[in-house]
């Protein structure tokens, strides 16, 4: 399964206001992997950003002034999401502005039409699956961090791809199941069992050795051969038999 871990930051809050998308930042999972394949895009929204939206994402006016308009990145976005699962937090507010941006585009061009997301796209709201798992509770990303024991120290402001990069964790985490032990960095126990749902993600590195694979030696097949042998002469028959060889 393909799954793209989404992220955006906007001018203010609602489209309709005509608040536009500044910042769009997505990392690409496969079967639960992260490939290393990311998306990442600082917009120009042809309009000011609003001092409280400031304050949230950090990215001031002067920052976007000289980036591309979204016209001019939407084709390459809509490549890399289309055909995905999308997995958002809050998925109703960036899917709604990816939406309106798309429909203004689409107004002002032929063929081909981008979006809608919904039907081109599945949609995995992570605010809602999080809810179901823990009503009643916090539920915001530095909330679910704190829940899952996952490390977002170096999260000062928002950020679309940092985002996506940490919402990556915190869905690993909370589809995963429990964790019965946490290892620290170098792999000794620390602090024993870990409470239910709870599991410490560490992010390994893409260009880390394989496994080694080690083989048995001659002395370590003869017990073994010794040892099936005992168990066909108790019991008449030994499972191990009926195996594929490798």
């Amino acid at each position: 399964m393909r799954q793209i871990i989404l992220d955006t930051e906007t001018t203010g809050i609602d489209p309709r206001e005509g608040h536009r998308l500044i910042e769009i930042g997505a990392v690409e999972m496969v079967n639960r992997r992260l490939t290393g394949r990311t998306y990442h895009q600082y917009i120009n929204p042809e309009r000011t950003i609003d001092a409280e939206a400031i304050e949230v994402h950090g990215i001031t006016n002067e920052q976007v002034a000289d980036e591309p308009v979204f016209a001019e990145i939407a084709d390459a976005f809509w490549d890399f999401i289309r055909g995905g699962e999308l997995v958002i937090h809050n998925a109703a507010f960036d899917v709604g502005f990816i939406d309106h941006e798309f429909s203004r585009l689409n107004a002002h061009r032929g063929e081909p039409k981008l979006g809608p997301v919904a039907e081109h796209c599945g949609i995995l709201d992570t605010l809602q699956l999080a809810r179901d798992k823990h009503p009643g509770q916090r539920n915001n990303l530095d909330a679910l961090c704190k829940r899952y024991a996952i490390d977002n120290g170096h999260r000062v402001l928002h950020g679309a791809l940092l985002d996506a990069e940490i919402l990556a964790d915190v869905y690993l985490a909370m589809t995963g199941g429990q964790t019965a032990l946490l290892l620290d960095a170098d792999g000794s126990e620390d602090g024993g069992v870990a409470s239910p749902g709870t599991a410490r993600v560490r992010r390994l590195s893409a260009d880390r050795p394989s496994l080694a694979v080690v083989r048995p030696s001659e002395q370590e097949w003869a017990a073994h051969d010794a040892k099936l042998a005992a168990i066909r002469d108790k019991a008449g028959q030994c499972l191990w038999d009926g195996m594929p060889s490798s």
